[in-house]
């Protein structure tokens, strides 16, 4: 337990049971339509809102998305919110206040509030700097609506594109996950708000991609690559809020999971924060693991797993626990344990203060405000990935464009599952955005000179190709067309992306295909931009034999500026320096599979299945051109030190742009099977044409970590490879003066068009000294110094 003030021990000491557990519970004040799954079932016998003063009358742990459910004015819902606290310090014995949340995915889910890029772009702009920043707006406009806790970050791994959650994550490699995740988790804890990591742990390892499947991943897999994110946010981040997976691992529902709930969060990393449920996850102990023989018995399950508030609702965690309390069945001092980690919650967050609430509510609110649309912008431009380029871009004014495509035209389709939009305004289809966004149409209207126009040539889903033969005309009459095709944010089966929208092929939905194939046979160069929130099997459109679009950007939804940063992008006024955050898939047969593998995990002689992906991890073009040079690796680093490595980056290239240099490692030796490459640090430069950089990582042997067969996770003695390389599928070079080599070959891998990358010979660094234990001590985020050369 962490340290327990005076005045929460002393409140806590004057409850009785029915207070207790109205501390460990919310209440969603609206339910219009469906934003969790099995809501409507659930939610069947929530009390009427017209029924507050007896609902709360022990008072309230939570207030459930009192913005973020249904389109409400923020300075008229504030009022509300302002009076009805005000309610609840008056009208209850205790007189404590509901702590609000809100999801915050995408920025603030609530009407009228700006609209970030998703998370998956984040991962895409190697830049936890600028997510940072954008958190701690986010997290202003929240704490000024009383809003006190917001449920993001996603730290969940990417292992296979077919899970529809995909574009809530920020990437299939631990440390970019993760150092991304506590940079945004410091930005909206330092506006006041706390953060809520997300889905501990293992949940995007379902079965097939599938949602809340079954998760088989060992206990290794889950030490090496799904924890390490939280633990970051947790030790490094200060992180206090966490949320359990829906997921059972190996059997074990995570909701009911005391050795990762306590014993791994609390006792070895030391979070003294609270542990709140997913939607639903305690009834579903019943319903859907079948665990528990009713919501009592799920209520005990969880509670003394270390689950310490039920959400959204009290369905298990009131009249059920209760029951089992006073029978004897769960031990009441399990309800103190979570009560006393609730009260400290609202202590930190100053709901305890007698002043809480007493100031007036905000009366003008701008929840897109400037300062949000420049942050908005910023990320989007940082966050786009140039696959592929045979000349066309930048354009340069040309006389006639044709922009088609089902999501040429659509704003939607700029905004990924967790924006309100796609949320919750897709059940009030009469009502406005609410907010200022272009459309990629509009946004190069704007941009160009020449004549621009439109056709839709087909819907996103769906397979009529009456719409083709409009928008092969227009591509045939102009200079270039850019076809804007990709995905629709939605839930539950509305959209083809998004929580429980999975997918069992990776082709792009729908007859896309077919409709940039037709315009690339009209002769015209065509430009394809997906907006997406998973990666798609592209290699037709990058590699295929015949003929192929002239360029390629993706673009993970980037949010309400991302017609403009797109427009910017092919235009040249950006120079594109998004960098891929998950591999672009081969097949979806090939599925799960990370850049993070081991030997056996690539293309060998073994088998005829290759994974070998059409794009790598860390990969992306620009306009400019960079060379590496003048590697330097310590020699030697004890096995609880920090080893430095330096690289001098130069723009070889005639034009400005920011460059993601990436630090790659192998552990060449150990007692348990190790990848081929693991990114050890990265750091984004900006270079003049000719000018050059130091870039100087300073790195923790904890970056080299692995569990061993005891299940510890420690620091092995022995020789490690380590280079500097612009994408993950540059192959480990050989050593300076070692004519070998390191790259492992197979004569059964695809011939494919050798892909752009520089890197630096392989430096070999030596760990000394004895098996380093991991404590609680050691600090995991990567130094990165960017000097002048």
């Amino acid at each position: 337990m962490p340290v327990v003030s005076d005045r929460v021990r002393e409140l806590h000491a004057r409850m009785t049971l029915e207070e207790k557990l109205a501390q460990l519970v919310g209440y969603w004040l609206d339910q219009h339509g469906t934003v969790a799954p099995m809501q409507s079932e659930m939610a069947a016998g929530q009390k009427d809102p017209g029924q507050l003063a007896d609902i709360t009358r022990h008072g309230l742990g939570h207030y459930t998305r009192v913005y973020g459910t249904r389109p409400v004015e923020p300075a008229e819902r504030a009022a509300w919110l302002w009076a009805e606290q005000r309610r609840l310090k008056r009208e209850t014995r205790l007189g404590i206040p509901a702590l609000v949340h809100e999801e915050c995915l995408t920025g603030l889910a609530a009407w009228q509030a700006a609209t970030y890029p998703t998370p998956l772009a984040w991962g895409a702009s190697f830049d936890p700097e600028l997510v940072q920043e954008a958190a701690r707006a986010i997290g202003d406009s929240m704490r000024e609506l009383g809003i006190h806790q917001g449920l993001a970050p996603v730290l969940d791994v990417v292992g296979d594109p077919r899970w529809g959650r995909v574009d809530e994550c920020i990437g299939e490699d631990p440390y970019l996950v993760g150092t991304v995740g506590t940079a945004y988790v410091r930005g909206l804890q330092e506006a006041g708000v706390h953060a809520t990591l997300k889905h501990f742990v293992g949940y995007s390892a379902s079965a097939a991609g599938r949602n809340h499947a079954p998760v088989h991943a060992g206990p290794r897999e889950l030490a090496d690559v799904y924890l390490p994110p939280f633990e970051m946010a947790v030790r490094d981040g200060g992180v206090r809020s966490v949320m359990n997976s829906y997921a059972d691992v190996d059997g074990i529902p995570m909701a009911a999971d005391p050795h990762y709930l306590t014993e791994v969060l609390r006792e070895q990393w030391g979070f003294d924060g609270v542990v709140v449920a997913d939607y639903f996850a305690v009834a579903f102990l019943q319903v859907m693991h079948g665990v528990a023989a009713d919501r009592g018995e799920a209520a005990g399950l969880a509670l003394a797993a270390g689950l310490d508030i039920e959400l959204p609702t009290g369905d298990a965690f009131l009249e059920p626990l209760a029951e089992r309390v006073r029978a004897g069945l769960v031990d009441e001092a399990l309800v103190d344990r979570a009560v006393l980690r609730a009260l400290s919650q609202k202590e930190e967050l100053g709901l305890l203060d007698p002043d809480a609430f007493e100031d007036e509510p905000p009366t003008h609110v701008d929840l897109d405000s400037p300062r949000h649309r420049a942050l908005a912008r910023r990320l989007a431009e940082e966050s786009l990935v140039l696959l592929s380029n045979d000349g066309v871009l930048p354009l340069a004014q040309p006389r006639r464009v044709a922009v088609v495509g089902p999501n040429a035209a659509r704003p939607e389709a700029l905004m990924g599952c967790y924006s309100f939009a796609n949320h919750v305004l897709a059940h009030h289809p009469d009502l406005p955005l609410g907010f200022e966004i272009r459309s990629v149409h509009e946004a190069l209207q704007a941009a160009l000179t020449g004549e621009v126009t439109y056709a839709e040539g087909c819907t996103v889903e769906g397979d009529d190709t009456a719409g083709f033969a409009a928008a092969v005309a227009a591509a045939a009459d102009a200079d270039v067309a850019v076809v804007v095709v990709g995905d629709q944010a939605g839930l539950f089966g509305r959209g083809t992306v998004g929580e429980g929208n999975d997918v069992e092929s990776l082709e792009l939905p729908g007859v896309q295909r077919a409709l940039v194939e037709a315009l690339v046979a009209t002769g015209t160069p065509v430009v394809m931009v997906l907006l997406t929130g998973r990666p798609y099997a592209l290699g037709w459109a990058l590699d295929g034999e015949g003929p192929r679009p002239a360029a390629v950007l993706q673009a993970f939804f980037p949010g309400e500026a991302g017609g403009e940063a797109i427009a910017d992008v092919l235009t040249g006024a950006v120079n594109p320096s998004g960098r891929l955050p998950v591999t672009l898939p081969r097949a979806a047969g090939a599925q799960p599979y990370r850049y993070l593998h081991p030997v056996l995990g690539g293309p060998s002689d073994v088998t005829s299945t290759d994974p070998t992906p059409v794009r790598p991890f860390g990969f992306g073009l620009g306009y400019a051109e960079f060379a590496y040079g003048d590697l330097e690796v310590d020699g030697t680093v004890d096995s609880a030190g920090v080893f430095t490595a330096a690289v001098t980056v130069t723009n070889t290239g005639d034009v400005a742009g920011a460059h993601v240099v990436q630090l790659y490692g192998r552990d060449v030796l150990a007692s348990t099977v190790r990848p081929v490459a693991q990114l050890l640090g990265y750091g984004r430069v900006q270079l003049a044409p000719g000018a050059s950089q130091r870039v100087t990582f300073r790195v923790p042997t904890t970056r080299l970590a692995l569990a061993d067969r005891r299940l510890v996770r420690v620091v092995e003695p022995g020789e490690v490879h380590v280079w500097v390389a612009s994408h993950a599928a540059v192959a480990e070079p050989a050593a300076v003066g070692d004519t070998t080599g390191g790259a492992i070959s197979s004569s059964r891998a695809r011939t494919v068009r050798t892909l752009p990358g520089a890197s630096t010979p392989r430096a070999v660094l030596h760990v000394t000294g004895e098996v380093h234990e991991i404590s609680a001590a050691d600090r995991r985020i990567v130094d990165v110094e960017v000097n002048d050369a």
